[in-house]
C-alpha cells in the first residue's frame, strides 16, 4: 500500500506522469533486474532493443506502480522491487523477450523477473516460453507459405503436363532416328 504523503511534491507527480505518457505507448512490458550490468553493458542491450523498436527503461519501482496503477493494467507490483528496469514492447513483445533472454545467457547479471503482455501478468518461466514462439513476422510467413503452397502445386502440377508432352515427343524422335 501506498504511503499518502502530507503534500504533493509537483516534480514527482510530473516524473510519474511522463512515465505513464512512456508506458501509454504499449501494452507489453518485461521486467528486469539489472543489479551487476555495467554501464556499456546496457548500453549493448539498449542498442540491441531499439532495433527491435522497444526502449530499456529504469524506473523508480513506487513511481512505476502508481503509473500502472493509473494506466488500470494488472497488479505488477510483485515485479516492482529491488533495482527494476521495464523494457517496453510496443511491437513484437516475443522478438524483445529473445532478445533479452538471449543477452541473459551471455551477461547473467541480467534476470527476467516477468512481464505483463496485453492484460496478463506472467512469471519469468513463462516469458521464456513466450520468447521460443515465432515472432508476428514468421508467423505470417508460414501462413502465407501454407496459402500460397495449392497454387505453386497447381502451377508446378500443369507445367510437368507440357514438359512430359516434350520429353515423350523427344524419346519418340530419337527412337526413330535410331531406328533409321
Amino acid at each position: 500500500m501506498a504511503i499518502v504523503a502530507k503534500k504533493i511534491q509537483e516534480t514527482k507527480v510530473a516524473a510519474i506522469g511522463a512515465l505513464k505518457d512512456t508506458f501509454s505507448v504499449s501494452k507489453d512490458f518485461i521486467f528486469t533486474d539489472y543489479r551487476g550490468l555495467t554501464v556499456e553493458q546496457i548500453t549493448g542491450l539498449r542498442k540491441q532493443l531499439r532495433e527491435k523498436d522497444a526502449r530499456f527503461k529504469v524506473v523508480k519501482n513506487n513511481f512505476a506502480r502508481i503509473a500502472f496503477e493509473q494506466l488500470a493494467a494488472p497488479d505488477v507490483a510483485s515485479y516492482l522491487t529491488g533495482p527494476t528496469a521495464v523494457t517496453i514492447a510496443p511491437k513484437d513483445s516475443n522478438e524483445v523477450a529473445k532478445v533479452l533472454f538471449e543477452f541473459a545467457k551471455e551477461i547473467p547479471a541480467l534476470k527476467v523477473k516477468g512481464g505483463l503482455v496485453g492484460k496478463t501478468v506472467y512469471g519469468a518461466a513463462e516469458i521464456e516460453a513466450f520468447s521460443k514462439l515465432p515472432g508476428r513476422l514468421e508467423l505470417l510467413s508460414m501462413l502465407m507459405s501454407v496459402m500460397n503452397a495449392p497454387a505453386r502445386n497447381l502451377a508446378a502440377a500443369l507445367n510437368d503436363i507440357n514438359a512430359r508432352l516434350v520429353r515423350t515427343i523427344k524419346a519418340v524422335a530419337d527412337k526413330k532416328a535410331e531406328a533409321s
